[in-house]
Formats: C-alpha cells, sequence, structure tokens
C-alpha cells in the first residue's frame, strides 16, 4: 500500500520524524549539545505520535514495518533516559539513521488491516512481543557498544564517549533478562491463544523462530549463571539470539508483504 493512501497526518508526522533524524544523523558533529538534545527531542516526539496515532486506526493495521517503527523507537526511549545518566553514551547518529529508515519503512509497507480480531485481549500479545523486541535490540545496541570498548583497550586506546566496560556489560544482560522474561510471557500468550482458537499450538516459521530465539537467550543467560560467560561468547550468542527473533516475525511477515503480496 503507498505512503499517500495512509493517514494523511501519520504521513506528515512521519516524514517530520525522518527529517528529524536525518538532521540529526548528518549534523550531529556539527550541533551543540543542547541542539543535539532538542532535534532528538522532537524526532522521538514525532515518532510517538505517529505510534500513537497509527495505533488508534480503524481497521487496525499492523506488519514488519510498524514492527520495527516501535521496536527502534523503544530503544531511542532506553537511549535517551541512559544518554542523561551517562553523558558519555554517544550513538546518536547511528540510531537517528535508524530512525530514519524504520520511519521509511512503514511508509512504504504500512502492514496488513485487520477488520476484526479474535479477541480483544489480542493486541497485548504483540505489545508483548514487540516490548521484548525492544529490550533484545537495546541489549545489542550495548553489546556492539561493549565490543567497541573492549577493541579500544585491546590497542591501547581510549574512546572518550566509550562508557565503563563493567557498566556496558550489566546493562547488557539487564536488558538480556528482561527481555527474556517478556518473549517467554509472549509464547505463552501465543499458545493461549492458540488453544482457544484453532484447539492446538500452531507451529510455523515464526513461531519456531521465536521459540529457537527464547531457547537461545535462555542458554546465554544459563551460561552467564553457572559458566561467568563474557566477551566475545556472550555477544555471539546474543546476536545470534537477536537473529533469529527477527526472523521470527518481522522475516516472516516481510516474505509474506512484499516478496509473496499476501496479508
Amino acid at each position: 500500500m503507498p505512503a499517500f493512501a495512509l493517514n494523511p497526518t501519520v504521513a506528515a508526522l512521519s516524514a517530520g520524524a525522518a527529517l528529524a533524524y536525518a538532521v540529526l544523523a548528518w549534523a550531529h558533529q556539527r550541533l551543540s549539545a543542547t541542539q543535539t538534545r532538542g532535534v532528538l527531542a522532537a524526532a522521538w516526539l514525532l515518532h510517538a505520535l505517529v505510534l500513537v496515532l497509527s495505533l488508534f486506526e480503524t481497521p487496525a493495521r499492523f506488519g514488519f514495518a510498524p514492527a520495527l517503527s516501535v521496536t527502534a523507537w523503544l530503544v531511542l526511549t532506553v537511549y535517551a533516559v541512559e544518554s542523561r545518566l551517562f553523558p558519555q553514551l554517544r550513538a546518536r547518529w547511528t540510531l537517528a539513521g535508524l530512525g530514519v529508515v524504520v520511519l521509511a519503512l512503514a511508509l512504504i509497507f504500512p502492514g496488513s488491516q485487520y477488520p476484526t480480531l479474535r479477541s480483544t485481549w489480542l493486541p497485548l500479545h504483540w505489545a508483548l512481543g514487540i516490548a521484548s523486541y525492544g529490550l533484545i535490540a537495546a541489549a545489542v545496541v550495548h553489546a556492539w557498544l561493549m565490543q567497541r570498548a573492549e577493541k579500544a583497550m585491546r590497542l591501547g586506546t581510549t574512546l572518550d564517549t566509550a562508557m565503563p566496560l563493567l557498566t556496558l556489560e550489566r546493562l547488557t544482560f539487564r536488558f538480556v533478562g528482561a527481555g527474556f522474561v517478556l518473549l517467554s510471557a509472549t509464547l505463552l500468550a501465543g499458545w493461549y491463544f492458540s488453544e482457544i482458537f484453532v484447539d492446538h499450538f500452531v507451529w510455523n516459521h515464526k513461531t519456531v523462530f521465536s521459540v529457537l530465539s527464547w531457547a537461545t537467550i535462555g542458554v546465554l543467560l544459563l551460561g552467564r549463571w553457572r559458566l561467568g560467560w563474557r566477551g566475545r561468547t556472550a555477544v555471539r550468542t546474543l546476536y545470534l539470539a537477536a537473529g533469529l527473533l527477527l526472523l521470527g516475525y518481522v522475516g516472516s511477515r516481510f516474505v509474506l508483504e512484499v516478496v509473496l503480496h499476501r496479508a
């Protein structure tokens, strides 16, 4: 469905948020700290308005690109909070570029319409899933920053923008743990709705990849607890889990919506 068929207000706000993100990504080195915070706040707020208005559309609409958009917004929310606590945390241009990409994708691929929902509780399942996406994505961002800090230490250099390595590691595993809890709740909710509406648990691509991701995260947390996993082993396991989770919903919906042109 092309962008011009969308709600004009949503399309205009999406364009405004994408423009603010683009300004931040392109001119972040030339902006003062106050200007950077102002542009980031404007982009974050416009993005939030896009998500809120999209949620109240009738009929309901969802797909892989809106899921990515919500996930990116959650990651930016985490970053906005942490950057106040840790001023040396600077990944604005990377996250701003991500914001531009996901907003553009959501305009081009706004998702499928759901005229009727089989249960008023079904959006809870979606919300839990997207929240788990956001927390795991935040963990991935922190793991990437942790790798940068470790590389700088091995090379004997320092990064002015680096957070303490132990702080990054602690935050990474906190997000992994919280994401694991929400992903567990998502899978339980999916099982519950499957039992109600189709009398058995549905094993499709989304379910298989989500369960594999859940199991991989469980192994990571167990390895951290029992074997003290850290560094490359932990980061690579987290990347694998995040990749499987991405394939679970976003990958499956991408194939259906873009490749097969099916709702």
